[in-house]
């Protein structure tokens, strides 16, 4: 089964149908909120707003080890991660759709692992494409069918928040090697690899980073929804045409 964890600009999907919503509990608190189960297009999907269906969750104190361990005990395999971006990148213009390849983890505090040492037993996993490469392949093809331009790669620095960044913290971050900057990638991205899920994100680009074209001043907040609302119609067209686990197209 798909998991969607739908961001900022995506707190519900709408174009499911036969929907249910369950609650889960789970060793690690609550999730963000109830699974919304249903189909999209033949195929059986969970949604689960990663800020809550009011969008009242910051990206910093998201339970990201709740969320994705409630998805996992549902039978879900794949989990596509969508997020809004500032855009570091030249190209990265605000309303870019991005599957980003690479993550440089800048957060701090957050429960990060499972893998706590509780057991008495200490776990690694491997980290070295932090994108499951398979899922953003689909995540490609399905932008492919679609008809929706996208960029294939790029490394997303996840930072903190909720604060925006300064200039000087943008440079920094492109000397680092970073092309995007959000605030979710981490630990969600690590998590689901420690649950053994493929994991992929499409990413919105909502804003110019800070110091960057029209946000050389400050960005203007009241001019993200409408990129965001815009982008996220797009977003949902590439939902409709994800593949199934098996390869199957969308309805087969």
């Amino acid at each position: 089964m798909l998991a969607i964890l739908g961001g900022s600009g995506l707190t519900q999907l709408s174009d499911l149908e036969q929907v249910r919503r369950q609650v889960i509990r789970t060793p690690y608190g609550e999730p963000s909120g109830a699974l919304t189960f249903g189909t999209l297009n033949g195929r059986d999907v969970v949604f689960l707003a990663r800020h809550g269906y009011g969008h009242t969750i910051p990206p910093h104190a998201v339970n990201y080890r709740a969320n994705i361990w409630a998805l996992a005990s549902q039978g879900v395999r794949e989990v596509v991660a969508i997020a809004s971006v500032g855009g570091i990148r030249a190209d990265l213009h605000p309303g870019t759709l991005v599957v980003p390849s690479q993550i440089i983890d800048y957060t701090h505090g957050r429960k990060a692992t499972y893998f706590d040492g509780s057991d008495d037993l200490v776990k690694h996993v491997d980290f070295t494409y932090p994108y499951t490469p398979e899922l953003r392949e689909k995540l490609l093809r399905a932008c492919a069918t679609a008809k929706e331009a996208v960029i294939d790669g790029g490394v997303y620095a996840a930072v903190q928040g909720p604060r925006l960044e300064t200039a000087a913290e943008i440079l920094r971050l492109e000397r680092d090697g970073s092309d995007m900057v959000g605030m979710t990638a981490m630990p969600e991205a690590g998590l689901a690899r420690e649950a053994g899920l493929s994991y992929a994100a499409l990413v919105v680009v909502a804003n110019w980073a800070a110091g960057r074209a029209d946000s050389r001043s400050g960005i203007v907040l009241a001019d993200i929804a409408g990129v965001l609302e815009q982008a996220m119609i797009r977003v949902r067209n590439v939902l409709q045409h994800m593949e199934s686990d098996d390869g199957r197209a969308p309805g087969a």
